[in-house]
């Protein structure tokens, strides 16, 4: 999918400014995350109407998805502190695994399927569902 968009245009960076420069990152958030994520229907003067995704979310919040993602698909420790660009506590560890490349195929297949199954689910159901009330109990409620 990245290489499809890329192909639409002829610059080198996944999102870019209107000269087809790279979008500073305080500018990607304003222009590109906040509104996907939060939705715009609030500004009456924007040109395309967008429903919130995930109110709230930061790139933060989506490299924890990814965790769970990569932990959910069976990932070893070692690929995925080396696809987040963690390091693991126990340096032999550190220095003497590698990710074999069946690995890392693996684990992309993965991460293409959910990729595809999310996409279907949103064609399935192209308006977002109301979120769910969350209850809090025990100690922490009062």
């Amino acid at each position: 999918m990245l290489r499809k968009h890329l192909e639409r245009h002829d610059n080198e960076f996944v999102f870019t400014a209107e000269g087809g420069t790279w979008l500073w990152r305080s500018t990607f958030i304003r222009r590109v995350l906040k509104p996907a994520v939060n939705g715009n229907e609030h500004c009456p003067k924007s040109g395309v109407r967008a429903v919130p995704i995930r109110p709230g979310l930061t790139f933060h919040g989506l490299r924890h998805s990814h965790k769970t993602w990569l932990i959910a698909g069976g990932t070893p420790e070692i690929a995925q502190a080396r696809r987040l660009g963690h390091h693991l506590p126990n340096r032999v560890t550190e220095v003497y695994s590698h990710v074999a490349p069946e690995v890392e195929i693996r684990l992309l297949n993965d991460l293409q399927r959910r990729w595809h199954e999310a996409d279907l689910n949103v064609k399935a159901h192209p308006t977002a569902p109301e979120p769910s009330q969350r209850h809090v109990s025990g100690p922490l409620a009062a």
